[in-house]
């Protein structure tokens, strides 16, 4: 059932040492009873969350002994979320490695990560209804709703700690297949550019920018074609769309992408079959508990599309 407990009043929650280091977003959901991950991050956007009496981001970590500020929450229609059967099915194949940590799926694209813009539901959702014994199952880190690939989830608070410890101490491999529009001079390149948000209509977007954060991108040239290159990219740093804007900036978008490219081209490429961002992360590598080293095959529709190009 989507069901989340009723509060009529203003709460202030202090964090005590269990929680402490989790993200806000994830103590809000413990905190909130199951708050659908929409209404959480809008609740936290418009202020209504704030710690120690100061706005906060989804993404902060908690110290023991902060002061969250828990707005009144509703109680929800007793209507269940209708995740659809043929959805359910695949996100369960889709499991490249699972123990008793943690699992990693090999996430379908058009699937976004949390509820919002437009869907009731998201890859969350999916997974606690599969895995219903693990009620503390969670995302360590997020994909762009178009890009398919490699998603680690812990089944457990200690789990989560230490696959979010492993990220921010670059101790996660990451790499992704993407086809660039164009053709690099280079083989090997890096692009070393601060990123920060800005609106493009209702929807934001990353652009370079002095004053936002230090993002780094290694890009290596797989193969190339007439009016485009297959290349292997890793973020070194983990900022939004990071790929996709470093790739624009440099003349080389994303094929396929919608957000980084005009519309025209993203028309034409649909028109060659192109019907989805050409981004997919493939490979996946942590040292915790034990190495793991994860690869997920490109997707069918991209395959077919990079082969008629051959």
């Amino acid at each position: 059932m989507n069901m989340y407990s009723t509060h009529t009043e203003v709460r202030q929650v202090q964090v005590d040492e269990s929680r402490a280091g989790q993200r806000l977003d994830n103590f809000l959901q413990h905190a909130l009873g199951g708050l659908p991950r929409g209404l959480l991050y809008r609740l936290i956007r418009t202020g209504q969350v704030r710690v120690n009496g100061k706005r906060a981001k989804a993404m902060q970590r908690l110290e023991h002994g902060d002061q969250v500020r828990l707005p009144p929450v509703k109680r929800q229609a007793d209507m269940p979320i209708q995740l659809p059967a043929t959805l359910l099915r695949t996100v369960r194949d889709s499991v490249l490695y699972q123990d008793q940590q943690q699992l990693i799926l090999n996430k379908p694209a058009g699937l976004a990560v949390h509820a919002g813009s437009g869907l009731n539901y998201g890859l969350i959702d999916v997974m606690q209804k599969l895995w219903p014994q693990y009620p503390d199952l969670a995302l360590a880190h997020r994909l762009d709703r178009e890009t398919s690939g490699c998603l680690l989830a812990g089944v457990n608070r200690r789990a989560l700690q230490a696959q979010q410890q492993a990220f921010l101490q670059h101790q996660v491999e990451k790499r992704y297949l993407a086809l660039l529009c164009g053709r690099p001079k280079e083989h090997n390149f890096m692009v070393d550019l601060p990123l920060a948000k800005a609106l493009r209509g209702k929807r934001s977007r990353m652009i370079v920018d002095d004053e936002g954060k230090h993002a780094v991108t290694r890009f290596k040239v797989l193969e190339q074609y007439r009016s485009y290159t297959l290349v292997e990219a890793e973020p070194v740093t983990g900022r939004t769309h990071q790929i996709r804007a470093h790739a624009a900036n440099i003349g080389l978008p994303v094929a396929g992408d919608p957000l980084y490219q005009k519309p025209s081209a993203v028309t034409a490429q649909r028109q060659a079959g192109l019907l989805r961002m050409f981004l997919h992360a493939h490979h996946l590598r942590l040292n915790w508990p034990q190495d793991i080293l994860v690869n997920a095959p490109l997707p069918d529709s991209l395959r077919t599309f990079i082969d008629q190009l051959s």
